[in-house]
């Protein structure tokens, strides 16, 4: 898979492509539901397979006081992406000029002169153009204009509920992480660089990678996770406290704390990846270190127990 992104201005032969549309927030199973379709019909018509997204979130630019928590970097999607057979991740820019086109300059200018899409492929729910004017009975009119054709996606639905990002934020911002599991399939998880923290853990004997994910990502609920955490191609067994220590004293930002089980590499400026299973218990305020220590070892043993029954389960 190659990905280019807008200010690199590629230009694909007209008919020659199959384009996806979306946001593609979370990679969850309905938008892989869309890629997969993407990708067969490509193959069938000879075309190649291109995902047309953005860097941003359109709402946090149309919206700017209603701001969007997202579920993935531009990284991970194009990771999650590039482990299937796409062609093709395009990744525009967009920002207020960007939301004032209108839906047949989009149609024409983007999707036609510059994506050169023959096939396009979208989700029930997909709207574009100047105030999300452009829906999918319109791009169905561009389509037989034209002369594109128009595949949509119908909701892809899990326990009776469709299958939305909104949905899965919701779960997340809960800390329920089995729920967001079944919508996303895959563990939610936070990826970043292990900074230097204050080390009261490593002080009371359970030390901790102090992790600082992009500010725009969606943190699961205060509390204390079952976590597994991917550090240099190997997973290791591991718990993740989220908050604020309130037994120590509230710090001003909410921190990402794991502790890695049976874990002494020194891995401070190392990028780690963690992923949420279960949550253990909400985030709480002990009377002492000694208090919080016992509890920890608590903590722990469940995760053992956990770890210790699921031997099987796979990381995604």
């Amino acid at each position: 898979m190659k990905t280019i992104f807008g200010n690199e201005n590629a230009r694909f032969a007209r008919g020659s492509t199959a384009v996806g549309l979306g946001n593609f927030d979370g990679m969850h199973v309905g938008h892989m539901a869309l890629v997969n379709t993407l990708i067969s019909e490509a193959r069938i018509n000879g075309l190649d397979s291109l995902i047309y997204t953005f860097t941003k979130h359109p709402e946090n630019i149309i919206r700017k006081k209603l701001f969007t928590p997202l579920l993935t970097t531009v990284a991970k999607r194009a990771q999650l992406l590039g482990e299937t057979p796409l062609d093709y991740l395009y990744f525009d820019e967009f920002d207020e000029n960007y939301s004032r086109m209108k839906p047949e300059d989009f149609i024409r200018d983007i999707l036609l002169e510059r994506l050169g899409a023959g096939i396009v492929a979208a989700g029930f729910n997909y709207r574009f153009g100047y105030m999300g004017q452009g829906n999918v009975e319109l791009l169905r009119e561009f389509g037989r204009k034209y002369d594109f054709r128009v595949t949509i996606i119908p909701p892809v639905r899990i326990n009776k509920m469709v299958v939305s990002s909104s949905a899965i934020r919701s779960y997340v911002a809960k800390g329920d992480m089995e729920s967001a599991f079944e919508l996303l399939g895959r563990h939610y998880s936070l990826t970043g660089e292990v900074r230097d923290g204050m080390k009261r853990g490593r002080r009371i004997g359970f030390p901790t990678a102090n992790l600082q994910p992009e500010d725009y990502l969606i943190l699961p609920h205060n509390g204390v996770y079952i976590t597994k955490t991917l550090y240099n191609g190997g997973f290791y067994d591991s718990l993740t406290s989220v908050g604020y220590n309130p037994t120590f004293e509230d710090t001003p930002t909410i921190n990402v704390e794991t502790h890695i089980l049976d874990f002494n590499d020194d891995i401070y400026s190392k990028n780690i990846e963690v992923f949420f299973l279960k949550k253990l218990r909400n985030e709480k305020r002990f009377k002492s270190a000694r208090e919080l220590s016992d509890q920890i070892v608590y903590d722990i043993k469940d995760a053992r127990e956990y770890f210790g029954a699921n031997r099987s389960l796979k990381i995604y």
